[in-house]
């Protein structure tokens, strides 16, 4: 028999009673607490009860959150499950003049970082006036980010907790979220934890590796080429070691690289080459012809250079032949297999939002019910009320195979997925376990890998994989001090 939590604030028979939701909320009400919880175990349950033992402050309540979907995700749970109806919402769409009323007519504000940022330091609002904030997706707290500027500005006068289903594996990010949210105490559970083991469902994960065919290969060698041209040239210059694309970037803001025309288009060339090569790599040839299009009607440091370039030009003629001879990458074929074979929900992740549009119109034209999920940048992006909408169509089963960007990564309440599938793959922690988290909520669940053989998108699984064990080991090295800053041992 269900048993349900039982609060002067929280409508009757609302919000199961789960002991380590109650537990982690009760540890976040005395120190400033950083929550890591798996994704889809309540993170914004637990944000609820901790808003509801807070309203006897008498003062506001922050709950922000780094997207408006998420934002709006966030107001409609408080409203549904609060006796309260002083909830307000406040984002970059609204004018200042309308956000001053939604501050002094509410108690709790769902709002945007940045937005709460500019009133805190534009004194529309007053760090006194809250007793509580709650950052969603508290990883995002790095360098100047305006969780990092909120925090500074509330930490004196309001209790500070950070949500998240994982922090970075690197130790010094780790510490740099930990610092920037003055964080005093960290409450983590993973799927081993005693009190959360009967919530969690089994997820299964399969790699499905993939072999490049050899007109792909004769492409990725002009690439190819095209890269060793330059990082040798580079590297006789003194600038490079190894020549990696994290190098590369890196060197950037180097002065030598600012005051030499020459080395600048060399740098920005080969960081184009390398961008180009993942997507050969990983999407598809479609997505790659699209990059190489979309370059020339630029006129970026090195475009030029790069457009001259036998080896680039020879690169996209044979994709571009390829292309109007249907040659696809073996991902897709591969992807066709695994929805023949599945019935339920299914999301695709991919990174690039080029490659959504070809695996949208080949599902399509297969007869599949399929939706996207793209942020809302450029002229074919979705607005925040179409990314609704979609997750809304896909919970309802007007659609049955979603294919996202990171957007569908982070939060957005996409219903129960039978099956996810990473068309590619990210080196990112977070972002392996956002994605995975998609699946295994209610019932087992099952993840896909699809991996290209001996290339980045290789690494990439590999990395990733281990990265997820050091991030869950790497809380139990860091030690609050007595005043509540953080240190590593």
């Amino acid at each position: 028999m269900k048993r349900w939590i039982e609060h002067q604030y929280i409508k009757e028979g609302s919000i199961e009673y789960r002991e380590y939701q109650v537990n982690l909320a009760k540890a976040a009400l005395d120190n400033n607490t950083l929550i890591i919880l798996p994704t889809g175990l309540g993170k914004t349950t637990i944000a609820l009860l901790i808003i509801a033992d807070m309203l006897k402050s008498n003062k506001r309540i922050l709950f922000m959150a780094p997207t408006r979907v998420l934002v709006h995700q966030h107001y409609s749970f408080l409203k549904e499950h609060l006796k309260i109806i002083d909830i307000g919402i406040i984002t970059g769409e609204q004018q200042a003049y309308n956000r001053r009323d939604e501050w002094a007519n509410n108690t709790i504000i769902c709002a945007t970082p940045q937005v709460v940022k500019n009133d805190l330091e534009n004194g529309i609002i007053k760090p006194e006036d809250f007793s509580l904030a709650i950052f969603d997706e508290a990883h995002r707290a790095i360098g100047n980010h305006a969780y990092s500027v909120i925090a500074s500005l509330l930490k004196d006068h309001a209790r500070i907790v950070g949500l998240t289903a994982t922090i970075p594996s690197e130790k010094a990010k780790a510490k740099e979220i930990i610092d920037n949210l003055f964080i005093e105490k960290i409450e983590q559970r993973d799927e081993d934890s005693q009190d959360v083991k009967q919530y969690i469902q089994k997820t299964e994960i399969e790699t499905i590796e993939v072999e490049l065919p050899l007109i792909i290969k004769k492409i990725r060698e002009y690439i190819k080429n095209a890269i060793d041209n330059r990082i040798a040239t580079l590297k006789r210059s003194g600038l490079v070691n190894g020549g990696s694309i994290t190098e590369l970037i890196r060197i950037k803001e180097y002065d030598a690289i600012k005051k030499n025309r020459n080395l600048a288009n060399l740098l920005y060339s080969t960081i184009r080459l390398y961008h180009a090569l993942k997507i050969l790599d990983t999407q598809s040839i479609n997505a790659f012809v699209k990059f190489c299009e979309r370059l020339k009607e630029r006129k970026g440091i090195g475009v030029y250079s790069l457009l001259a370039d036998p080896n680039f030009k020879n690169a996209y003629e044979i994709a571009r032949g390829a292309m109007i001879s249907n040659i696809e990458h073996p991902k897709i074929s591969n992807l066709y297999q695994i929805l023949s074979k599945e019935e339920g929900n299914v999301l695709i992740f991919t990174s690039y939002r080029d490659n959504v549009k070809v695996l949208y119109n080949r599902l399509t034209m297969q007869g599949y019910r399929v939706g996207y999920l793209i942020g809302k940048a450029g002229e074919e992006g979705l607005s925040e009320d179409e990314q609704v909408d979609m997750v809304q169509r896909f919970r309802d089963g007007m659609i049955n195979i979603l294919i996202a960007t990171n957007v569908g990564e982070e939060g957005l309440d996409i219903s129960e997925c039978n099956l996810v599938i990473f068309y590619d793959n990210v080196p990112s922690v977070i972002r392996f376990i956002q994605r995975k988290g998609r699946t295994g909520r209610k019932s087992a669940g099952r993840v896909i890998l699809l991996v290209t053989k001996d290339t980045l998108d290789e690494a990439y699984s590999h990395i990733s994989r281990r990265k997820i064990k050091t991030a869950k080991n790497i809380v139990k090295r860091i030690k609050p001090k007595k005043k509540g800053i953080l240190d590593y041992l």
